[in-house]
């Protein structure tokens, strides 16, 4: 029996790291997860261990060419992007890869802004908030403010999907999926990178920039499969559903983070916006996409508990709770409703709210998902409006939340809304991008598996 063409995918978040190999139909075949202890920089902030990575790469990829049934066709990775590797001219790192959590100095942020036109001016044109060291342009030009030393001894500076990419060939790239999310770095508004990298002589420490569907051949001599030059894993979870989908939609993607990104949005970013937590970023292709972000999975969390410790309930009993219109309609007339489109908040109300005034434990959670509901449908709106969208995907953890999903078919009622399930959004993007290079079949269409809401069952 011949070996199974496969792609290996490294999925490297911020806590997990992951392997995949998938088959031409886009199925995983084998897989396995990683964990490593952060080590700490030079001023004892917690940041990757580049080290442990690194052989994790090396390591993995031993095991699985040793695996028969396997005929390994190429290698991609997705992985947060909000920090640099700086390599040296050797190509080993020449300082720490910094957290993305770790404060930014006030001072040097204000000299930065200051120079460069102000913090409204420069996040319109850059599509990024001010977020301190999230924004990882902003870790670069600290590394030349603070440590001029090592950024002489930079030679590039590599977002880490590129970096591992590199491991693997030898080659330095620069992918936009990584650059065009919240660095500070892109003009939008005049497709490449701000002048300020040109004048802080930042260019030069940044590698070419290439497709994301670019391959090279490996290091090792004696090996045919292809490598990928990697990307950003926000983008790349949106890829599957850019394949798969030629009608315009918006993909709320749920977890921690809720975030509404819209494909078909290619109006400029707007002053309002930004304030209201939007920004653009550039999906595989190049084109902006422009998205918005609320912290309802972290707001959700804490108020489940909230309601359990109340009602003196477990919290697991939430989990498959299912949605009741008589228990919206009650609520909607005893209780007063928040709207939230020309009051636009970051949190919904629910906090505010007095437990006692609800009859059960049930009435309470209604509630509180109703609160998230109405404020993600302000949020999904900021990137909805005057767009030709007609279908609206959820997936994540609300994506299997039955209160959820109905109520959010019931403010969309004019759109089509389906829950969205596929597993390993990212790591299939990430071979997506480079399906020609590896696949002789052609993209299958059930990659992603639809459910269908209908706004009918929802409350009035």
């Amino acid at each position: 029996m011949s070996a199974r063409p496969v792609i290996v995918v490294f999925d490297v978040g911020k806590t997990n790291k992951k392997l995949f190999l998938f088959d031409e139909n886009y199925q995983i075949v084998f897989e396995k997860s990683a964990r490593f202890i952060e080590t700490v920089d030079e001023d004892g902030f917690p940041c990757e261990n580049l080290e442990s990575l690194r052989l994790s790469v090396f390591d993995s990829l031993s095991e699985v060419f040793r695996l028969k049934e396997f005929n390994i066709k190429a290698v991609n990775f997705s992985s947060y992007g909000a920090s640099f590797v700086y390599a040296g001219e050797d190509g080993k790192p020449a300082a720490p890869l910094y957290n993305y959590l770790k404060p930014y100095p006030v001072e040097l942020s204000e000299k930065f802004y200051n120079k460069y036109g102000g913090e409204e001016s420069f996040s319109l044109q850059t599509a990024s908030p001010v977020l301190g060291s999230l924004n990882s342009g902003l870790q670069l030009y600290r590394l030349k403010i603070e440590q001029p030393e090592i950024f002489s001894r930079v030679k590039y500076a590599l977002h880490l999907p590129q970096y591992l990419s590199f491991l693997l060939t030898g080659v330095y790239y620069s992918d936009l999926t990584s650059i065009g999310c919240h660095t500070a770095m892109w003009d939008f508004e005049h497709n490449r990178y701000h002048e300020w990298i040109q004048r802080e002589g930042v260019a030069l420490k940044l590698p070419p920039i290439v497709p994301a569907n670019k391959v090279s051949p490996p290091l090792f001599p004696g090996t045919s499969y292809k490598i990928g030059c990697g990307l950003h894993d926000s983008s790349a979870a949106l890829i599957p559903y850019l394949v798969n989908f030629n009608e315009p939609f918006v993909l709320i993607s749920t977890g921690t983070w809720c975030i509404s990104l819209n494909p078909f949005n290619h109006h400029s970013l707007t002053l309002d916006e930004l304030k209201k937590d939007c920004l653009s970023f550039l999906q595989y292709k190049g084109q902006p996409v422009k998205a918005s972000r609320l912290f309802s999975g972290n707001e959700y969390e804490q108020q489940v508990k909230r309601i359990a410790e109340h009602f003196d309930v477990d919290a697991i009993r939430f989990r498959n709770i299912n949605y009741n219109p008589d228990v919206v309609k009650k609520i909607k007339k005893s209780q007063t409703q928040a709207r939230y489109e020309d009051n636009f908040q970051k949190e919904s109300v629910f906090a505010t709210r007095d437990l006692a005034g609800f009859k059960n434990d049930t009435e309470a959670y209604h509630q509180l998902v109703l609160d998230l509901v109405n404020l993600q449908a302000a949020s999904t709106q900021l990137v909805l409006k005057n767009t030709p969208v007609k279908r609206i995907f959820v997936d994540g953890g609300f994506s299997k939340n039955n209160v959820f999903m109905n109520l959010l078919a019931a403010e969309f009622s004019d759109l089509e809304v389906f829950a969205a399930s596929m597993a390993q959004a990212s790591a299939v993007g990430a071979a997506l991008t480079i399906h020609s290079a590896w696949n002789s079949k052609q993209v299958p269409n059930d990659i992603i598996q639809l459910k269908y809401f209908s706004a009918g069952r929802a409350a009035p």
